[in-house]
Order: structure tokens, then sequence, then C-alpha cells
């Protein structure tokens, strides 16, 4: 019987072939997209009016009772300058109470349309600003732009079509079908043509020859040993961990009805956070704010900022637009007719940070008393898109944190005398939580 030794890897071969299959369609994909890159034109103002002067004006002056497209605490101001004379529009802008004092219709049949409520003058005003503020009301509302992930840096105009990639995505796996079909054929041809003339492939003798690994390892009875020990070690340790994880839920981030953004009021616009959560400042509890404290401002923001549209739809699939219709929907504000229907609907809002009822935290100890900030536990809110646990929350995480925070002596005059005597039994050292009987049992539990 002769032997060969036959150089024939039918997984090389298909690895090879997947290589080169989806080396080729990448290819193809960038060229494609390259191909679609047509940049958008971009529309420049016309007319004598400066627009871009007149928005930055409507924004320090108007925004913060007129729309464009929409009722405001005052009426919306697109289109305003073909509804009036322009130089009545000069003579509002600058004194409507004296308009309306004068008994002109236009004005009066205004004032009672929104409730007599006052608009501010602004006779510094010049009328060259005025029709710049015009213009800009003038603007056309924007259709709803549609953006596509751009190749190297390089933006694209519209939706590119992947139909293409599909057909020559499948085709090329039809042939690396065939292809690998064909070489297993072929293989299991060349090993019956080997047997009919008694040739035997060097892979098959050592297999005849060769000890199974498993007998090997049974027989090595010190190999059996490590082994066993290993496993016990590496079960006790996961199983510890496990039960050591149990009421742990850092970075638990559920679902909420209303989808609020930290990332943009805490952090773009920069609200303190106890202007929501204001009762962690005297309660044990930081509280849920109420909607009311969000009208405070969504009264007047209806629509976010189209740049902020695009990236909550792009980067968090998110249409804060709709959020705040829940917002309105919840506590009943009728956006068109700027007003309350006292039609309600309660928000069941989950709860993130939960600590056993076994456990006492006070928000007022810490945020007053301590100075404590509230990214030092609950983590940089102001980056979070949604609010997530941040900590542990654990007891060792507590203990921890009373041992190495230092206590704030300058506002503390009346235990001045005992935090002295405190420090001199400490060699001076500076006194920490843990010194003033933070790490005491009846602190934290009843």
């Amino acid at each position: 019987m002769i032997k060969r030794k036959l150089h024939f890897s039918a997984w090389q071969f298909v690895l090879a072939s997947v290589f080169v299959t989806f080396s080729s369609l990448n290819v193809y994909a960038q060229e494609a997209a390259i191909g679609n890159d047509d940049p958008a034109v971009p529309v420049e103002a016309t007319g004598g009016a400066d627009a871009a002067a007149g928005e930055a004006l409507f924004k320090a002056n108007c925004a913060a009772c007129h729309k464009l497209y929409k009722k405001g605490v005052g009426p919306a101001l697109f289109g305003v300058s073909q509804k009036y004379d322009r130089e009545w529009l000069y003579s509002w802008v600058k004194n409507s109470a004296a308009m309306i004092e004068s008994g002109d219709p236009q004005a009066v049949a205004i004032y009672n349309e929104y409730n007599q409520t006052a608009m501010n003058a602004f006779p510094a005003l010049s009328n060259v600003d005025i029709d710049n503020i015009l213009a800009y009301t003038d603007t056309p509302k924007p259709a709803p732009s549609t953006t596509v992930a751009a190749v190297d840096g390089a933006g694209t105009a519209g939706p590119v079509d992947n139909s293409l990639n599909s057909i020559v995505l499948a085709a090329l796996a039809l042939i690396l079908i065939l292809l690998t079909t064909l070489l297993f054929v072929v293989n299991k041809t060349l090993k019956r043509f080997a047997e009919a003339n008694g040739m035997v492939q060097e892979s098959d003798v050592e297999k005849e020859q060769r000890r199974p690994v498993w007998k090997a390892f049974v027989e090595n009875q010190f190999l059996v040993l490590v082994t066993a020990v290993f496993l016990l070690l590496a079960s006790a340790y996961f199983a510890y961990g496990a039960l050591m994880s149990v009421g742990v839920d850092q970075g638990y981030a559920p679902v909420q009805p209303i989808h609020y953004s930290h990332r943009i009021h805490a952090g773009t616009n920069q609200i303190e956070c106890k202007y929501c959560h204001s009762s962690a400042r005297e309660s044990k509890h930081s509280g849920i704010p109420s909607l009311n404290v969000c009208m405070n401002c969504h009264k007047s923001i209806g629509e976010v900022a189209d740049a902020t549209y695009q990236e909550g739809m792009n980067e968090y699939g998110v249409d804060y637009n709709k959020e705040i219709e829940k917002l309105y929907a919840a506590t009943g504000w009728d956006a068109d007719e700027q007003k309350f229907t006292g039609e309600t609907k309660p928000v069941r809002w989950v709860r993130i940070h939960n600590l056993p009822d076994l456990a006492y935290f006070n928000h007022a100890q810490h945020v007053t008393a301590g100075n404590i900030e509230c990214q030092q536990c609950h983590g940089p809110v102001e980056e979070m898109e949604v609010m997530y646990q941040y900590s542990p929350l654990t007891m060792g995480w507590c203990i921890n944190c009373h041992r190495e925070t230092n206590v704030d002596l300058e506002n503390n005059g009346y235990y001045e005398k005992i935090h002295e005597e405190l420090s001199k039994k400490r060699g001076g050292k500076k006194l920490t939580i843990a010194d003033l009987g933070g790490l005491e049992c009846g602190k934290c539990h009843y």
C-alpha cells in the first residue's frame, strides 16, 4: 500500500473565498456611496432687508413671547408683514400700549384676542431693525431634512440606493456556494481514487496510532487533582460574585414614559440639578419634579431647534418634539390656545435609584450639610441622554466614602470644640465622617 500526503484543505479554500467576496463587496459599496455624493446647494437669502440680522433681533427681543409658525403668548409671526401695513407695524412694535389707548381698531382687536396681555414696548428698535425682523418672519418653514451617514467625512444629499448592492451580494454568495459544493465533490472524488489505487493518507495512519487525549488526562492523577481544585475555586469565585450582586442595580436604565434628556437640560442648557429636584436641599428624598416645573419653560418651548431634532433622531432615535407633546397631553396644555384644559393624565415614572427599607439616607444631610455635589453619587448626569444608576449604592461603597471624606469644619462653629478634641486624638489629622460616628450601625439602620 502506497502512502501519499494529500495537500488539499477545503476550509482554507472556503475562508479565502469568503475574504475575496466581502473585500470586493466592500470596495464596490464605497465606490457606490462616493458616486452618489451630490452636495446640497445652499439657499441664499434675497431681499433688501437682512434676515440674518433680523433673526438675532428676534431671538433677543421677541422669542420669549412669539414663535414663527405657532401661537405663543402672542400670535405666530410668520407672514405678519403681509397682514398689516408696514407703518402700522413700526408704531405697534415701538409702543403698542399707546396704540391701544388711542383706540386703534386693529390694536384693540389683538389686545382683546390675547386676553389683554400687554406687549412690551421697543422704542430702541429703528425702522431698519424692524424691517430686518419682518424679513426673518417671512422665512418659510423648512421641510424636515433627511441626513445620511457620510463616507470618509463627505456628506450626501439624499439616501443611498442599496438595492444594487443587495443584488451583487446575492450573486457573489451564490458563486461562493457553487464553488464550495464543487470543492467538496472534487475532494470526495480524489479520496475514492486514492482508495482504489491503494493509497493511504498520512493523516489516517496518524489517527490510528495517536492516543486519545482524554485517556492520557485521566491516567495522570496530578492533572486531575489540579483541574478539580481549579474548578472548585472558580465555581466558588463566580458563586460569591453572583450572590454579592443580588440587589445591586448599577447601570440600571429603565425606559421612561416621557423621554427626558439630562444631557440637554443639565448639560447643554446648564440647568442646576436642584432647580428640578428642589426638595434635595431640605428633605430626605430628592423628589420627583412636578410637571409644573417642566411647564415653566415648555409653555414657551413647544419644539426644539432643527439641529437638536436631527441629533435626537440620528444618534438616539428620539423625536424630542413628540416627547414635548406627551408633556402637553399629561398637563392638559393646549398649545394652540395657550391655556390649560384641565384634562390631565398621570405620568408613571419608573424609579431608578432605590435603597432597601432597612437603610436610612437623607439627601439634605449630604447636599446641604455635607456640600456634596450630585455628581459624586449620581455620576456625570450632564452627559447622560438616558439616566441610569451610576454607583452601586452598596453598604461597602457608602462606608468607603465615610472613611475617605474629610469633614468641612468651616460651617460648623457650634461643634468647633468637639472637632478640636477629636483632631488632637488623631494627631492633628483632618477628621473624616468615620471619626464623627459615620460607621456606627445606628446612623444608617433603624
